[in-house]
């Protein structure tokens, strides 16, 4: 080979290296869900698994949060393309400045409740000290303690649990497929409606987690963006036909994030998460962001001074 063709031939290979890495960078996303490995994001582990990613081109990372950099913050440095969040707190983020678009939306229902450790009803316990999220998950809760006047003191925390178990709080603000489980494992309470205030039970059933991209994200490539969303909901779609497998595959990430937890509470997550995805009406997975839910969380967050400006359901869609 002389050397004219031998340099033309590195020269064409250089030139084509960057086109590669732009091409590779286009179809990657880094995606945060919005708390530790556990069964509330099975669909996603079971769409990297079974290669429902891979099948619409998409090279996907699945990185959790850690205690001193929330998934949002990740998403806004551009460290995460993608995460999951609760209705509440994209409105959240949206009156802060942060433009979000919901690429999916997996809950249909609302799961937040106030657990009293008292053992009374929770409406009783005007002034109570509640146990709440460090990580802002509860601004729905706070909007509808401040509705009904129940004038809390809200005491946030990384380990809702720990406050519990320890008795430093006559209530705590909880998820029906996650923290009410681990507090009746404790063997402190007994399941009994009557300790516990369910937010959807009581004309405030409002949709919690979607998958959310930055606006800015999602204008560089509006189609990556849905082939994402299409292979989650397909994730989803087989964890609900294929529960036992699913719950393994969650169990490898959980084994991988180094979490403590056991078999018994992650398949009552999964059984509990699939049916907050079922819609009030059909009594299907539905996939879709209700307007209503929208406006009614708006309303409430607005009288709490929770957020500062109204906001419409199109400031979310794409």
């Amino acid at each position: 080979m002389n050397q004219k063709r031998l340099a033309a031939i590195i020269l064409a290979l250089a030139l084509s290296l960057p086109l590669c890495a732009q091409s590779k960078g286009e179809n990657t996303i880094v995606f945060t869900p919005q708390w530790t490995a556990q069964a509330q994001f099975a669909g996603y582990y079971a769409a990297l698994e079974l290669g429902f990613y891979k099948e619409e081109g998409l090279e996907v990372v699945i990185e959790h949060p850690n205690a001193s950099r929330s998934a949002i913050d990740r998403m806004r440095k551009n460290q995460s393309q993608v995460t999951t969040l609760p209705l509440s707190q994209a409105i959240f983020a949206l009156d802060r400045g942060v433009k979000l678009v919901n690429l999916l939306q997996t809950s249909m229902n609302g799961s937040l409740m106030i657990v009293s450790r008292r053992g009374v009803n929770p409406l009783k316990q005007k002034g109570a000290r509640v146990a709440s999220f460090r990580a802002g998950y509860d601004q729905l809760a706070r909007a509808v303690a401040n509705e009904l006047g129940l004038e809390y003191e809200w005491l946030e925390t990384a380990s809702l649990l720990n406050l519990f178990i320890a008795g430093a709080v006559d209530a705590s603000v909880a998820m029906s497929f996650n923290e009410y489980y681990q507090f009746l494992q404790t063997g402190l309470i007994e399941r009994n409606e009557d300790i516990v205030y369910r937010l959807s039970d009581h004309g405030y059933n409002i949709q919690e987690d979607g998958l959310y991209m930055t606006r800015e994200e999602y204008d560089k490539n509006p189609e990556r963006a849905r082939k994402f969303a299409r292979a989650s909901q397909k994730g989803w779609e087989w964890v609900a036909y294929h529960q036992e497998e699913a719950l393994e595959i969650v169990m490898k990430q959980i084994h991988r994030n180094h979490e403590a937890t056991n078999p018994t509470l992650q398949r009552l997550m999964l059984e509990e998460v699939l049916d907050l995805m079922e819609g009030y009406e059909s009594g299907e997975r539905e996939y879709v962001l209700r307007g209503e839910m929208v406006n009614q969380a708006v309303a409430l967050m607005l009288k709490a001074g929770i957020i500062r400006t109204e906001h419409t359901i199109k400031e979310l869609l794409p």
